[in-house]
């Protein structure tokens, strides 16, 4: 399992988002090239399946910030959506709005149309759980990755995010979940 630590799509897509993400920057990059890896080793994708797992990635995520929001699903669908639009990737839309609304449900996603879904759901995992939830990947690899792409902060900031949400939204605790 080789570790991809420059991906050229990744840094050219997350660049742009540099100023609005802000001191989160660091944090949300390394997660990103973190789950992309966590991905990548699980599966052996084509050329255009990583293609599709490398944007997910990098928008998975991104409503926090260009929304303001813990709620951050829709809006970073919106975003990605805009991304493939203005890249001529529209065919690519139903795939990568799956992937993205579905990159925090609890159980497995049986989708015999995209089988990029459910490894891109394990890689997130494998990430958001700090390596708890291994999903078949090897310990060793995990550590590495994560010693490659250090944390900066990013799951304090999301368990930050999480308290304010709970506290204002307690009837709707954890938008983002999905069974």
């Amino acid at each position: 399992m080789e570790i991809q630590d420059q991906i050229p799509l990744l840094e050219d897509i997350l660049e742009k988002w540099k100023d609005r993400i802000g001191a989160d920057f660091t944090g949300y990059k390394n997660h990103v090239y973190r789950m992309v890896n966590f991905c990548f080793a699980l599966r052996d994708f084509d050329p255009p399946e990583r293609e599709k797992i490398i944007i997910s990635g990098c928008f998975h995520d991104l409503g926090i910030w260009s929304g303001n929001t813990f709620d951050y699903l829709p809006p970073s669908i919106s975003l990605a959506k805009d991304y493939l639009q203005k890249n001529n990737l529209e065919k690519w839309i139903p795939e990568i709005e799956l992937m993205i609304d579905h990159h925090h449900k609890l159980r497995k996603i049986h989708d015999a149309r995209f089988q990029t879904i459910e490894v891109f759901r394990q890689g997130d995992l494998v990430d958001f759980s700090l390596g708890i939830v291994k999903c078949g990947l090897p310990k060793t690899f995990i550590k590495t990755v994560k010693a490659q792409f250090p944390n900066a902060g990013f799951h304090k900031r999301l368990a930050r995010l999480a308290g304010s949400w709970v506290c204002r939204h307690p009837l709707n605790p954890l938008p983002v979940l999905k069974w």
